[in-house]
Formats: C-alpha cells, sequence, structure tokens
C-alpha cells in the first residue's frame, strides 16, 4: 500500500456488492476513507456499509439502486456527490455473466446483457467524466474483463459487452487524462467470485483479494489498463495473434 495521501477519501462504488469491489473497499476503509455505496440489495448493502465501519471507513453512505435504471443515475450521482462533497475516485462494478445459450435462443436476454454492461456503464461513465473534467481531477475505474479481447462463440454477447464498455473507456480516457483525470480500465481473467461460482474452479481461478491489491497498485501508479493477476496480459496476447483462419474453428 501506498502513503496515505494516494489513498482516495471520498469513493463512490457503483455496484457495491460486487466481490471484486468489496475487496478493494477493505484495503481503503481503514486508512479512513468515506464511501457512498449503490446496488440493487439494500439489506446486502448495509451488511457490507457495517463492514466497511468496523474496519476504520469515516462514514458509509447507502442507496438502494437497480443500476439498470439508467434514468435515475442522474439524481442518485448528484446525491453522491452532494453528501461525499467531492468525490476522488469511482468505481463501476456491476455486471452480469448471463447465459449464452439462452441469449442464441432469445434476443432478449442478449439486450439484458447489453444494457446492464453497456449501456448503463455509458450512462454512469458519461456523467462522472463531467464530473471529474469539472473537477480537474479523480480516478474513474471500471471493472471489464478478459473476455472483452477477442470474440468467442461461448460467451460472445459478454465479451461484446465488455469490448464496447473497453473502447467506451478507452476514448474518455483520451479526452480526460489532458485533464488531469485517471480513467483506470479493469481486465479481471477467472476470479472467484458469485459469478463464476457454477464454473469449475481451476488453477487460473484468483481470489478478489488478489484482484483488489491489482486495482489499488494501479490507481495509486496512475495505470490505464491493468490485467489482474498480471499474466492475463500475454495470455490474452497470445490469443489475439492466433490468426482468424485458425482462430474459427478452436472450440472456445
Amino acid at each position: 500500500m501506498a502513503h496515505k495521501n494516494a489513498i482516495p477519501q471520498t469513493v463512490l462504488v457503483l455496484g457495491a456488492t460486487s466481490a471484486i469491489a468489496q475487496a478493494w473497499m477493505r484495503l481503503l476503509a481503514p486508512h479512513g476513507t468515506q464511501f457512498f455505496l449503490v446496488a440493487r440489495q439494500e439489506e446486502r448493502l448495509r451488511a457490507v456499509a457495517a463492514d466497511l465501519q468496523t474496519r476504520g471507513a469515516t462514514a458509509v453512505h447507502i442507496e438502494a439502486l437497480n443500476l439498470d435504471r439508467t434514468d435515475e443515475h442522474p439524481a442518485m450521482l448528484e446525491r453522491a456527490a452532494r453528501v461525499l462533497g467531492r468525490i476522488d475516485c469511482a468505481m463501476i462494478a456491476h455486471g452480469v455473466l448471463g447465459d449464452q445459450s439462452q441469449a442464441d435462443r432469445d434476443f432478449s436476454h442478449a439486450a439484458m446483457l447489453l444494457h446492464t454492461n453497456l449501456i448503463s456503464v455509458v450512462s454512469l461513465g458519461t456523467w462522472l467524466a463531467n464530473y471529474f473534467e469539472a473537477q480537474g481531477q479523480g480516478t474513474l475505474a471500471a471493472i471489464s474483463s478478459v473476455a472483452g479481447d477477442r470474440g468467442r462463440w461461448k460467451n460472445c454477447v459478454y465479451g461484446a459487452s465488455k469490448a464496447g464498455m473497453n473502447m467506451f473507456l478507452d476514448g474518455l480516457r483520451n479526452r480526460l487524462d489532458r485533464r488531469g483525470v485517471q480513467v483506470l480500465t479493469i481486465r479481471p481473467g477467472f476470479v472467484a467470485t458469485p459469478m463464476t461460482a457454477h464454473m469449475p474452479q481451476g488453477p487460473l481461478f484468483a481470489q478478489p483479494e488478489r484482484v483488489a491489491r491489482d486495482i489499488q497498485r494501479a490507481i495509486e501508479k496512475r495505470r490505464d489498463i491493468v490485467y489482474t493477476p498480471w499474466f492475463w496480459r500475454w495470455m490474452m496476447l497470445a490469443v489475439r495473434l492466433i490468426p482468424e483462419w485458425k482462430f474459427k474453428r478452436m472450440d472456445v
């Protein structure tokens, strides 16, 4: 962990019941960080808030909201900024894995995935980009996935949503870096979370605490993109370099 002045003191977390987000917030809480947490389930939010307060958080504010409701984003974000006084760092951590086999049969399921993982992120990111640009500093971090690096038939809609998210964040970074604002794209591989509990937990799976440490290190070093754990950067580079004629014949 870096010096205290590298730790954001006011933090907004969207999708605060995410296992990765919780592990990251636990790193910050002992430094007296103040949080504003948003997620769907109020009971789970209260449990997360209580945990952070026992770990040293100065204050933890919560708001129960389904982040698919993009029309409610501006009012919620304005409340968060007002309650916190200022936002040093905003983390976008919500998302759904969905079921590719269902999406193959039913476009409405595919549309739901795209709305949650991409459209709602663009809504939140647009407001936050304008906020941080006006403030002249801050960090916007968002959890994407290595699945967005190349399309695979087994998760192509989820991967498409993350690829779109990556492109959007690239554009925000190009716009905001010169304004003193960090835009961090977080690209985890397999992480042992409730979202992946139905999958066989092989040696490539990382614990949320490992991912959280990588995220905080990337924030402190003002990185643009972080693959976590680190080896996914080179694994995905290799995947991207496979010729399309060969890749399309692979059962991935």
